[in-house]
This record gives structure tokens, C-alpha cells and sequence, in this order.
């Protein structure tokens, strides 16, 4: 089995933020928009 590298740009593809699952499931964070919510992933 051979794995491919990935550079530069193409790394790119794979990159995420962490948002933490509460903030779309609890109740609480409902009246959040999800732009916020990502926003937040985003900068935590």
C-alpha cells in the first residue's frame, strides 16, 4: 500500500475548524445563528 502526499494548496482541501456539537444541538444556543456559531469555531 502506497499514501499519497499532499502539498501546498492541495492540503487545503483537508483542512476543518472544531466547532463543539453543543452549539447546534443544546437549546440554549437556538436563537445563535449558524454563521455565528461557525464564526466562533473559527476563531476558538
Amino acid at each position: 500500500m502506497t499514501l499519497d502526499y499532499f502539498y501546498a494548496d492541495q492540503a487545503e482541501q483537508f483542512s476543518f475548524y472544531r466547532i463543539p456539537k453543543v452549539l447546534f444541538t443544546d437549546e440554549r444556543f437556538r436563537s445563535i445563528s449558524a454563521e455565528a456559531k461557525v464564526l466562533y469555531g473559527k476563531e476558538a
